[in-house]
């Protein structure tokens, strides 16, 4: 027998150990990075907070050039060793001031660290006390198993790393943890100084612009002093929402910052609690005389934990508040007028064809760097600018399907009206993009006839990929005309509101079936030859219905996906992701893409990588990553294989057969398999080994299945074996261990007769 060979049998027999580990164990977590962010050409020490780290190894940051590198890692005292910590710590403070009295007055006061030492303590000890009293016995901390486990990371930036957001995640003994947002940056930046609540931090004095970093915690409130001239033109812009977007322990779900503006006098000059519709606060101000400012940011209600992180633009720095027109013809260049503080140029030419269909980001560079990205839609439709005065039907813009139009709601109460030649029985479909580009323009649409009799309407209507957005802002509706003749298609603000900044982007079209993407998690940890879930979740779009085809894109050889689809009518499929048993190296992206006819024509569209992030207790978001990242790692397995042709035909009220593949035979009998989540009606009878390794009989309840419903089933896989205790001898009875799921189960609910058991003993596949 081949060595490798003979290796991945021994492995298979000790299975029950060693496989899927990552779903044995705790999933590490991470929670925070402070500071969560560093400027180009600099080496600085992070701080990852989280949970379940063991392990950790490796620190990987998307994008190129950035390296981070594990320093340490600390856990939190236990019980007893916060009350050996404590009384440690009290001993060197008694000695302390023991010492203080004899020295007087006149006498250099003795350290913490001095003491210690006198009284016979190592570094270690020392260096944990200190630890201790930094971290774990500070009366503003409130201990959260979430984010007691603290690790620290070197981060070197090179000079010419890209600016913008990365992502970082950790690497430890049970896999890769989820991603946090990292940025790197091109102004000099600062980490504040406790205390700083109400004696203001004085070091930034002129050194402006600058990047302030800082955390809140319970009760706190950071104060920052500098020096501004008159006509200066600041712009304060704090970034908290926007590194950790969701808090699924606190309300409103993220930490709530404000910021305010103080003259050396105490008074308040300027003061913001969000941006627009953004929690994360901007405030713009000119300075009317030299002299000292302070800066103030806390939480709205004065919240506080390690995860409140902060990055605090402030200076004479360019800053975007809004573009027009939003968005642009794919293939053509695009002018796009900008408004703002601080800008460069009041216009920005986009070459549209670079970009392709979507929302893309786009920025400017002035003198201090990268201006604030802003998000840009490219579509394929022919466009057009809202033509005023088209406040009433009477005097209604023309229009001629199917179009995108640029407009704007001038002023508070102004409705734009467009007219449209319409036929009986002809679908339109009129959507707004407005909030989901940075516009604050709450939108309203009404379809009326040429009586004005209203024919649909819509306020808010939710778009599932638009995971950053919580009042989902932006109207849509659709209608079938019930005649030929005139129609107006009116557009407003709910709120009356109106101004320069009000824009959109309207399209009037027909139905233009389409499906978006999201895959979770974004990240993957799998052993070798194992089988990992996954879940993929499709955003259907204008009455797309079909079945989605789901593949790997350009993968590294020997890596496989069962159960490849989203089947009609269902917006999301869990299906599984087999790694080669000869897999290894560093952690590293894959690409899926899913694949569907629309109008004869077949369509490709990327899954984009999302973690599914819960706000507030109860709402959830698909939020997007930079990338679906996997890593690799412990001992090889042999890899499970469906043997039979998919989908399998279940029928219902019968019992089917459905044979895998196992390389260790001898596995076969012990296996046990349970379905997770599956569908009412279908459970597993029984499990039986075969010559190729075993079959599974899959009942389906005529009573409860029903005809024609398709997905996959997705068998998790353990044995029992006999509990030990502490010392290996046995404890009685028998405990499950898992050994993760095998490969996913396409099957299709059916009354035909065709569908038989399958007893079938053929070689496996190649």
């Amino acid at each position: 027998m081949n060595p490798w060979r003979r290796c991945l049998v021994l492995w298979s027999a000790i299975f029950l150990v060693t496989a899927s580990s990552a779903q044995a164990q705790k999933i590490p977590r991470v929670g925070y990075i402070y500071p969560a962010g560093g400027r180009q050409g600099t080496t600085f020490e992070v701080e990852v907070g989280g949970r379940f780290l063991d392990g950790v190894d490796l620190a990987v940051v998307s994008g190129q050039g950035a390296q981070a590198t594990v320093v340490k890692h600390i856990k939190p005292p236990t019980k007893k060793q916060t009350q050996e910590l404590r009384k440690k710590s009290q001993k060197v403070w008694k000695h302390v001031q023991a010492a203080n009295r004899k020295r007087g007055k006149r006498g250099k006061s003795m350290s913490f660290a001095n003491a210690a030492e006198e009284l016979g303590m190592s570094e270690a000890e020392v260096e944990a006390l200190e630890e201790f009293r930094k971290r774990f016995n500070d009366p503003k901390r409130q201990p959260n198993p979430q984010l007691g486990e603290i690790v620290t990371l070197r981060v070197t930036l090179p000079a010419d790393a890209q600016p913008g957001q990365r992502e970082l995640r950790l690497r430890t003994a049970a896999g890769l943890s989820n991603p946090l947002r990292f940025y790197v940056g091109q102004l000099p930046e600062s980490r504040e100084v406790e205390p700083n609540d109400k004696t203001p931090d004085d070091r930034i004095g002129q050194s402006l612009p600058v990047i302030i970093n800082g955390q809140i915690m319970p009760g706190d409130v950071d104060r920052f002093r500098f020096n501004a001239r008159k006509g200066d033109r600041l712009v304060v812009a704090a970034a908290a929402r926007e590194l950790i977007p969701y808090l699924a322990d606190a309300v409103p779900g993220w930490f709530q910052a404000t910021l305010g503006l103080y003259d050396a006098d105490g008074n308040e000059l300027a003061y913001a609690d969000d941006y627009q519709f953004h929690p994360d606060p901007v405030l713009y101000y000119e300075i009317l005389e030299d002299g000292a400012y302070d800066l103030e940011i806390k939480d709205a209600i004065y919240r506080g934990r390690e995860d409140f992180v902060y990055r605090i633009t402030l200076g004479e720095v360019p800053f975007v508040t809004s573009v027009f027109p939003l968005g642009g013809r794919d293939g053509q260049q695009a002018t796009v007028e900008l408004s703002g503080w601080n800008l460069p140029a009041d216009q920005l030419t986009l070459d549209a064809e670079l970009q392709g269909p979507g929302i893309h980001q786009v920025s400017m560079h002035g003198e201090s760097g990268a201006l604030n990205r802003v998000p840009f839609a490219v579509d394929t439709l022919p466009e057009c600018l809202d033509t005023e005065p088209n406040n009433q039907p009477q005097n209604a813009q023309p229009v001629t399907l199917p179009l995108t139009i640029n407009g704007r709601i001038d002023q508070p109460g102004d409705w734009d009206v467009f007219r449209i030649e319409g036929r009986a029985g002809e679908q339109l479909v009129a959507e707004v993009q407005a909030r989901r580009l940075n516009s604050p323009l709450d939108s309203l649409l009404e379809l009326i006839d040429a009586d004005g009799r209203q024919l649909a309407a819509n306020d808010d209507h939710e778009d599932k990929g638009a995971g950053l957005t919580t009042h989902h802002a932006d109207s849509r509706l659709s209608a079938t005309l019930p005649s030929d003749g005139v129609y107006y298609l009116r557009l407003g603000d709910t709120q009356n509101q109106g101004g320069p900044a009000y824009a959109y982007r309207l399209r009037i079209s027909p139905d233009r079936p389409d499906f978006a993407l999201r895959i979770v998690p974004s990240s993957i940890t799998a052993r070798p030859g194992s089988t990992v879930p996954l879940t993929v979740h499709a955003l259907r779009k204008d009455g797309f219905d079909q079945d989605i085809a789901l593949q790997l894109k350009d993968p590294p050889p020997g890596y496989t996906l069962s159960g490849a689809w989203v089947p009609a009518g269902q917006d999301s499929v869990r299906l599984t992701l087999t790694v080669p048993w000869d897999a290894e190296g560093e952690p590293f992206e894959l690409n899926l893409e899913g694949i569907a006819t629309i109008d004869g024509q077949e369509v490709r569209r990327p899954a984009v990588a999302a973690e599914d992030m819960m706000q507030a207790f109860i709402y959830r978001h698909l939020v997007p990553s930079q990338g679906l990242v996997l890593a690799v790692s412990g001992r090889p397995m042999a890899p499970t294989r469906l043997l039979d042709e998919t989908p399998i035909k279940l029928l219902a009220g019968s019992t089917t057969k459905v044979r895998f593949f196992l390389r260790n035979r001898q596995l076969a009998n012990q296996l046990q398999l349970t379905l997770s989540e599956p569908p009412d009606g279908i459970s597993i009878k029984n499990v039986s080994p075969t010559p190729q390794g075993i079959a599974v009989a899959l009942h389906a309840d005529a009573e409860k299945v029903k005809s024609g419903l398709k997905g996959n089933l997705l068998v998790e896989a353990f044995i029992k074996r006999a509990a030990k205790r502490k010392d290996g001898k046995p404890r009685g009875g028998k405990r499950r261990v898992p050994l993760g799921p095998l490969p996913a189960i396409p099957f299709e609910i059916t009354a035909a007769a065709t569908a038989t058991d399958s007893d079938s003993t053929s070689p496996p596949p190649n």
